[in-house]
């Protein structure tokens, strides 16, 4: 239980960073990160709606993350 607790709580985030750099757009790394989580959860692999919650909450991490990197890297063009 305690890996699935762990993966929930960073692969969301980690998966939001990787494909935005491959896709280049934060929405179309979102849906496809969302949809991996439904997939997930359709599939039984989240038994629990609080793992389905911290999953939420590392990809709404993750998307902060994103837009931080995305202001820096403006910043840096900026100037």
């Amino acid at each position: 239980m305690i890996d699935k607790i762990l993966s929930a709580i960073f692969l969301p985030a980690l998966m939001m960073i990787f494909f935005v750099r491959i896709t280049y757009s934060r929405l179309v790394s979102f849906l496809l990160v969302v949809a991996l989580i439904i997939v997930s959860a359709y599939n039984g692999y989240l038994h629990k709606w609080w793992l389905i919650i911290i999953e939420a909450a590392s990809l709404t991490l993750g998307l902060f993350i994103v837009n931080q990197m995305k202001e820096k890297r403006r910043k840096k063009d900026i100037s």
